[in-house]
């Protein structure tokens, strides 16, 4: 039965189908900001390339072999052994860390997702409804709205009070007609 019930609570579950409107919504927002990034790159794209072609090619190669002399000098072979048993540690705890930041912004963006789809259907948030209950609180019913449901009521409750009349029994006829026979 758990089998059944863990299938049953998975394909019930909006969660999933929330999120997926959520991801759809946060491109969309994204792909808005699309066209101004596009602006941006065109207006610094001139300084950029004149920057690259006036960096010296030798000078580069320079600056890139001292830095991986700098690294390779900097690796001790006795001490690799200790470093990836001590980077495997880390990597364990790093990645329960990034688990559970992923469970936290999958929940993020299903919630994201689901006011979307509130948003889409055009359903006002339950929060905003709870404020406006307190700040106007419900008008009191009018007398002529009143009255009206209880003329409906009375007017349904008549006709069920008539019974329908009581059938003869066809024992009394058949004794009858047994008797006028003989």
């Amino acid at each position: 039965m758990a089998i059944a019930d863990d299938l049953k609570k998975t394909l019930t579950d909006p969660t999933p189908l929330y999120f997926a409107a959520g991801t759809a919504d946060l491109a969309v927002q994204q792909a808005k900001k699309v066209p101004e990034l596009i602006e941006q790159l065109r207006a610094e794209a001139p300084a950029r390339i004149e920057a690259v072609k006036n960096t010296d090619p030798k000078a580069v190669q320079d600056a890139v072999t001292a830095k991986v002399a700098e690294v390779l000098g900097a690796i001790d072979p006795k001490k690799i052994g200790e470093t990836a048993q001590d980077l495997a540690l880390r990597g364990v705890g790093v990645a329960a860390e990034y688990a559970v930041r992923a469970k936290e912004t999958y929940d993020k963006v299903a919630e994201h997702g689901e006011q979307a789809v509130r948003a889409w259907r055009g359903e006002v948030s339950e929060e905003i409804v709870d404020i406006a209950v307190v700040v106007e609180p419900r008008p009191e019913p009018k007398a002529e709205t009143a009255a009206e449901p209880a003329a409906e009521a009375a007017a349904d409750e008549q006709p069920a009070a008539k019974k329908p009349a009581a059938r003869k029994s066809t024992a009394k006829k058949a004794a009858v007609t047994a008797d006028d026979a003989s």
